[in-house]
């Protein structure tokens, strides 16, 4: 026995040099990708993998503190244009970077376990201005909203006709501010996360004495990942593996709805491989990518007297770790919370929990934390 979920042997004894034709189905995604391993006559893997979301969100806690040590705590000269080396022809964000490998990983576990004959993928391409502006057409494309404006903020007081957008000009503060919907680190500075208020109900809302009733910024982050994404994955998946093609979503949505199947990542990803005669698998195996360890020491606020707190609790506890699987009164589960007192949050991948504070005495360890954990399901979701 070589692994446990997904359950693999390897046989001690030479086997015939023949392998079925085996091909993989991948439905590509910013936040979950789908897999299918089919043959003509059966589906062997089906998976759904969920990718990490958190990437922008620590890159921007580490700029605001490494700021911080530059600016209030030790000054250093500015250093301009010092990272421009690093970002070569090629160079990918962090956190699309992050994505792309994982799709890589994912797909390099299937042929580990099973002889991959082909690859099949689907990715998708969004025309990010045409969602934003069903009319857009011609040149109009090269012409953005704020065509005309100096800025982003003069943009925005003009689309807010220079009114506060909460108490519309009741308060008689003639000084107009523009304010972030969502927080600068995860919304950005777009003028869809942006809207003007006057000072009297900025500052209100800064101190907690009035809730905004605004309309939520809608986000357009992952298209903008799978329209840079694509063409990555599928020239990444060239390099490495003999035969790769592309499918596109129109072909996997006319099958899915020709054969009556339902619509998910996986039911998405046994279309694309193409053998639709297949019999179905009843075992889906939910997998998700999860940071093993907070490199950050410390807290960033200080405590009284002037100490700063931990942030980091010990790698091992009662010789668990975090993420763990372990086995819980004949339940498969997660270590996703510890106690040094050796009291554990257990819970499975979708966020039920199975027990918010159980016994390290009550526990059995399966399989020590990885950056994929895994578990197995029936067709009724049901675990294995």
């Amino acid at each position: 026995m070589v692994r446990r979920t997904p359950f693999t042997i390897q046989l001690l004894y030479d086997s015939p040099e023949y392998t079925q034709v085996i091909t993989l189905g991948v439905d590509a995604g910013s936040k979950v990708v789908g897999l299918s391993a089919t043959t003509k006559k059966k589906e062997l893997f089906v998976s759904e993998i969920t990718l990490r979301d958190d990437i922008p969100e620590l890159l921007s806690t580490r700029r605001q503190n490494r700021r911080a040590r530059r600016n209030r705590l030790r000054y250093r000269m500015a250093r301009f244009l010092n990272r421009t080396a690093s970002k070569k022809e090629g160079w990918l964000a962090p956190s699309v970077k992050r994505k792309i490998d994982s799709h890589l990983k994912v797909i390099e576990n299937v042929h580990r376990i099973l002889p991959i004959s082909r690859i099949v993928i689907e990715t998708a391409s969004f025309d990010i201005q045409k969602i934003r502006n069903p009319e857009i057409s011609g040149t109009e494309y090269q012409q953005g909203e704020q065509l005309g404006f100096w800025n982003t903020r003069e943009y925005v007081l003009w689309r807010d006709n220079h009114e506060c957008q909460h108490c519309h000009g009741k308060s008689k503060d003639i000084i107009l501010n523009v304010h972030h919907k969502e927080s600068r680190k995860t919304g950005g500075d777009s003028p869809g996360n942006l809207v003007t208020l006057c000072e009297t109900c900025h500052k209100s809302h800064h101190a907690g004495g009035i809730q905004l009733k605004l309309t939520p910024n809608k986000s357009y982050r992952h298209a903008s990942f799978m329209g840079i994404m694509r063409w990555y994955v599928y020239s990444s998946l060239q390099e490495l593996y003999p035969e790769v093609s592309m499918t596109y979503g129109y072909i996997t949505k006319n099958n899915r709805i020709r054969n009556n199947i339902e619509k998910t990542h996986s039911a998405d990803a046994y279309c694309i491989s193409g053998n639709l005669n297949a019999i179905r698998n009843d075992e889906i195996y939910n997998q998700a990518f999860k940071r093993k360890h907070n490199r950050q020491i410390h807290k960033s606020n200080f405590l009284k007297g002037g100490k700063k707190k931990l942030n980091q609790s010990a790698y091992e506890v009662k010789g668990f770790r975090l993420f763990d699987h372990v086995r819980y009164k004949d339940e498969d589960c997660f270590i996703f919370g510890r106690r040094t007192s050796g009291y554990f949050d257990l819970r499975k991948l979708d966020g039920s929990i199975i027990h918010r504070s159980a016994n390290f005495k009550e526990i059995k360890l399966l399989k020590r934390q990885n950056t994929i954990l895994i578990e197995r399901k029936g067709c009724n979701g049901v675990l294995l």
